[in-house]
């Protein structure tokens, strides 16, 4: 029997199998759901047997599709690097990779990504432009840094938005606060209550940008610099946060303060890559947002990959 296999299907297989669900899958792949469908029936007929246990939740591989997925997680590791080395032996193996950012809790997550950029990249020389930049795209046409980790992807000549992940914001609350036994938080639960949050434009704000500006709240705020700061000032009542569920799950672990979700529907922020169109071709910038992406997925609680 000839083989069909190829290697978008290994690709496929794998998304599927760590995404537990198709829409994650093709969202991930940066496919359609009735493309990433029809690849997987294409696989099917050709071995006449079922990869999916499609009535499974969440989607679960049969016993011939984790045959196939564990194909995939052994070899496309070892094609990547070999891409990665074919790279280097094109574009020469050292480099800088300047990175800017917007957000304060950005090392958080950035860190166990950068550590293993350095894996691949040894020779690459990588550093985080220092202090909070308002405006870190900026930085890029000035020469200042080479990659900016944003929350929105504008439409701006000259630059690539590369996706990287969605991820919760929560509202933090003391646990003797009366608004601890609600479901969830309302725009109006905020009305009255101190916001603390970290020195930042309001427009940097999602939960002001997205929620509490459109209905017209406008909270008491106090801002300081620190993450812990935040949740010790929450939990002993001066006032309510919000901010990723992954940067406060060893708090919440603890019993710190409480998390509730921001409206009944949630509210979902998104982080970025931007890069000049300069750079998009570049090896090891490539690389270094496939390894963020990967990474974080693995690494941080309630992502999702964009």
């Amino acid at each position: 029997m000839q083989s069909l296999l190829e290697l978008r299907h290994l690709k496929t297989l794998l998304a599927i199998r760590e995404s537990g669900n198709l829409t994650r899958a093709a969202e991930r792949l940066h496919l359609t759901q009735s493309a990433l469908s029809h690849q997987i029936r294409l696989l099917e007929d050709h071995y006449a047997l079922p990869l999916l246990l499609r009535k499974s939740s969440p989607l679960k591989l049969t016993a011939a599709g984790e045959k196939l997925a564990q194909l995939a997680a052994e070899f496309l590791p070892r094609i990547d690097q070999a891409e990665r080395d074919i790279a280097k032996l094109r574009e020469g193996e050292a480099g800088q990779l300047r990175i800017a950012v917007e957000c304060h809790t950005c090392f958080d997550w950035l860190m166990p990504a950068m550590d293993d950029f350095r894996g691949h990249w040894p020779e690459v020389e990588l550093d985080i432009v220092s202090g909070f930049h308002a405006d870190p795209v900026q930085l890029l046409f000035e020469d200042r840094a080479d990659l900016a980790i944003v929350s929105e992807a504008a439409d701006e000549p000259g630059i690539s938005y590369q996706p990287l992940f969605s991820y919760e914001m929560i509202a933090l609350i003391a646990k003797d606060h009366p608004l601890a036994t609600k479901p969830f938080l309302s725009a109006e639960d905020f009305a009255n209550e101190t916001l603390i949050s970290y020195p930042v434009p309001d427009d940097m704000l999602d939960l002001i940008r997205k929620v509490l500006k459109p209905a017209g709240i406008n909270p008491k705020r106090r801002t300081t610099e620190l993450t812990a700061a935040i949740l010790q000032l929450v939990a002993s009542r001066r006032g309510i946060a919000a901010l990723p569920s992954w940067s406060v799950q060893h708090y919440l672990e603890r019993g710190y303060v409480v998390a509730k979700p921001i409206t009944e529907q949630g509210l979902t922020s998104d982080l970025y890559a931007a890069i000049t169109h300069a750079q998009t071709d570049t090896a090891f910038v490539k690389d270094f947002v496939t390894t963020t992406r990967e990474v974080s997925r693995i690494s941080l609680p309630g992502v999702t990959l964009l």
